[in-house]
């Protein structure tokens, strides 16, 4: 069972940067797509962006582009999202998840953004 945590939440003033980090924990070998999504209050989750091995093909919701950036580093197992020139509706919990079959959900963690 793929078991995610991530890290790097907290409040920050619109415009600043902040990095969220997942650690992935699963037995070696096994690839699959990573991502963050986000549920901002009063809203359903929405995928943020998701990176799919193994050419590392990515995907930006529009909101984001240009702003956040996903990586990957398979030998730590983590999955990076850097974000960028925050705006106060980026406020939400941010999730990480991996598409392992079955998927797995990390428990979300709180970015604050104020104006």
């Amino acid at each position: 069972q793929v078991q995610l945590v991530e890290s790097g939440g907290g409040l920050v003033q619109a415009g600043d940067s902040l990095t969220l980090s997942c650690t992935v924990s699963d037995r070696p070998g096994r690839v699959y797509d990573l991502g963050w999504y986000r549920r901002a209050p009063g809203k359903e989750r929405e995928a943020v962006a998701i990176i799919s091995p193994p050419s590392d093909r990515i995907i930006y919701a529009d909101a984001v582009k240009g702003r956040f950036t996903i990586s990957r580093d398979n030998n730590k197992k983590t999955v990076t999202l850097q974000m960028n020139r925050l705006k106060a509706e980026d406020t939400a919990i941010y999730y990480c998840y991996a598409a392992s079959h079955p998927g797995a959900w990390g428990p979300g963690i709180q970015v604050t953004v104020s104006t």
